[in-house]
C-alpha cells in the first residue's frame, strides 16, 4: 500500500502511553496479560462455536465473526504497543503506519455493522420466533457478514487514502501509542479542514446507520417483551439479548466519544486512556460478556471439557 504525498516524513515516532520509566515494565506486563486473555478468550470462543454443533446457529455465527474482529484489531495494535514499552526504538515507517491504521479501521468499522446484524438477529428471534429459521437462513447470515466486512473495507479505504495523502513536513512525533486519526491529523502541515469534515461525515454515517438499526431492533424487542404476561417469561426473553446490549453500549460509548467530537475537543492524554479501553479492554471483555451471561456457551464449554477428560 503506497500513498503519494509531498511529505518529508519517512517515519513516525510514538510517544507511547507514558513518559515515566518506572511504569514501563508494569504497564508492559499489564497490557501483555490483557492481550493474552483477549487471544485466549476470543480464539477459544471461535473454536468452541466451531466444534459444538448446538452452537451452529445464526447468533453464534455472528459471535464467532465478532471474536475474529476483536482478535484482529487488538493484534494490529497490541504487539507494537508492547514493543514500545521494552525497546528504545519507538519508530514506525510511514507506510507501516498507514497499514496499521487501514486494518484497524476495517476491523472497527466492520464491528459496527456486525453488531447491527446481531441486533437484527435478536429482533427476528424474539419478534418472529416461528419464522426465525426461515428468515435467518445461512445464506442471509453470510450475506450480512460479507456486507459488514465490505462496508468496513470501503470506509477504511476512504479514511486511509484521505489521511495519508496529506503532507507531513514538521514534527513526526505521534502523541499516542498507535496510528489513529486525531494525533496524525495534528502532525499534518496541510489544510486538514476538508479531511476533518469527510472523516466526521463518514464516521457519522457508519455510527448513525448502525445505531439506528440497533435502536429500531431493540424498540421492537422491548415492545414484544412487554406483551409477555409472566415476569419469568420476560426475564428469559430479555436474557437472550442482554449480552449483546451490554457489548453494544460499551463499544458505541467509547467510539462516539473518540470520533464524533469536534477536533478542538481532542485531549491526547485522555484519548490514550479511552483508546486502551476500546482497542484492548473491550476485545478482552466481549468473550467474557457472552460466556458468563450465556447458559448455552457455558454448557458447550462444559461438554468440551468433559470430552477432553473422557478422551484421556
Amino acid at each position: 500500500m503506497v500513498f503519494r504525498n509531498h511529505t518529508t516524513v519517512k517515519e513516525f515516532i510514538f510517544m507511547g502511553f507514558t513518559d515515566y520509566p518506572e511504569l514501563q515494565i508494569p504497564l508492559f506486563l499489564l497490557f501483555l496479560l490483557i492481550y493474552v486473555v483477549t487471544l485466549v478468550g476470543n480464539l477459544g470462543m471461535i473454536i468452541l462455536i466451531r466444534i459444538d454443533s448446538r452452537l451452529h446457529t445464526p447468533m453464534y455465527f455472528f459471535l464467532s465473526n465478532l471474536s475474529f474482529l476483536d482478535v484482529g484489531y487488538s493484534t494490529v495494535i497490541a504487539p507494537r504497543m508492547l514493543i514500545t514499552f521494552v525497546m528504545d526504538s519507538k519508530t514506525i515507517p510511514f507506510n507501516q503506519c498507514a497499514v496499521q491504521f487501514f486494518f484497524f479501521c476495517i476491523a472497527v468499522s466492520s464491528e459496527c455493522y456486525l453488531l447491527a446484524a446481531m441486533a437484527y438477529d435478536r429482533f427476528t428471534a424474539i419478534c418472529s420466533p416461528l419464522m426465525y429459521s426461515v428468515i435467518m437462513s445461512r445464506r442471509l447470515c453470510i450475506l450480512l457478514v460479507v456486507i459488514a466486512y465490505f462496508c468496513g473495507f470501503v470506509n477504511s479505504v476512504v479514511h486511509t487514502s484521505l489521511i495519508f495523502s496529506l503532507s507531513f513536513c514538521h514534527s513526526n512525533v505521534i502523541n499516542h501509542f498507535f496510528c489513529d486519526v486525531p494525533p496524525i491529523l495534528k502532525l499534518s502541515c496541510s489544510d486538514t479542514f476538508i479531511t476533518h469534515i469527510i472523516h466526521f461525515t463518514f464516521s457519522t454515517i457508519v455510527v448513525s446507520t448502525t445505531i439506528l438499526i440497533i435502536l429500531v431492533s431493540y424498540i421492537c424487542i422491548l415492545t414484544a417483551i412487554l406483551q409477555i404476561n409472566s415476569t419469568e417469561g420476560r426475564y428469559k426473553t430479555f436474557s437472550t439479548c442482554a449480552s449483546h446490549l451490554t457489548a453494544v453500549t460499551i463499544f458505541y460509548g467509547t467510539v462516539i466519544f473518540m470520533y464524533l467530537r469536534p477536533s478542538s475537543n481532542f485531549a491526547m492524554e485522555q484519548d490514550k486512556v479511552v483508546s486502551v479501553f476500546y482497542t484492548l479492554v473491550i476485545p478482552m471483555l466481549n468473550p467474557l460478556i457472552y460466556s458468563l451471561r450465556n447458559k448455552e456457551v457455558k454448557d458447550a464449554l462444559k461438554r468440551a471439557t468433559q470430552r477432553k477428560f473422557c478422551s484421556q
